[in-house]
């Protein structure tokens, strides 16, 4: 089934684009969603028509979503974890723990925006990727930490878990 894009639509074209779909997903999906019409001769006439309507819809799509990636990039994050011995997470955090930690931040994002490879499981700070429009990717600064104790400590959790590590080893030589 040849088919007309009226928007961008992911791994499969942009808007204008004269696309070939198999019939079930043209007619079940990208029809009653309005993001494809039939390519027939008077359609094609039509969408011309109604192409520069669509274009300068879909540039002020993405010009929200660029304004949101400058807001994401500029408000840090952080989410307060139980810990247990060794700082080992009791769990992981997920795009689920993040959407809500961002929501309380005032940025509302729908949590299956949030690209998370594998769920974290360890303290520290990530990079976490975005994906708000085809075109546009924010990144947003996420700082995992423990429980009841502030953000600025991390570091210090860190050094001192290595220099015990450290002496853990240095014992063990001596012993030896």
């Amino acid at each position: 089934m040849k088919l007309i894009l009226r928007a961008d639509v992911d791994s499969l074209g942009r808007l204008g684009d004269i696309v070939t779909v198999k019939n079930g997903y043209g007619r079940n999906y990208l029809i009653p969603q309005g993001l494809a019409k039939p390519a027939t001769k008077a359609n094609l006439k039509a969408f011309e028509l109604e192409r520069r309507k669509l274009q300068e819809n879909a540039d002020s799509l993405r010009a929200q979503a660029q304004g949101l990636a400058d807001k994401i990039a500029a408000t840090p994050v952080s989410i307060a974890v139980r810990v247990g011995d060794g700082d080992k997470l009791y769990g992981s955090v997920t795009t689920s723990n993040i959407g809500e930690a961002m929501e309380e931040a005032g940025i509302d994002i729908d949590r299956r925006k949030i690209l998370l490879p594998e769920p974290i499981r360890a303290l520290g700070e990530y990079d976490i990727e975005i994906r708000l429009h085809p075109d546009v990717r924010g990144e947003l600064k996420l700082t995992v930490a423990r429980h009841g104790r502030p953000i600025e400590d991390i570091e210090e959790v860190a050094e001192a878990v290595e220099e015990s590590i450290e002496n853990a080893e240095d014992a063990e030589t001596t012993e030896a």
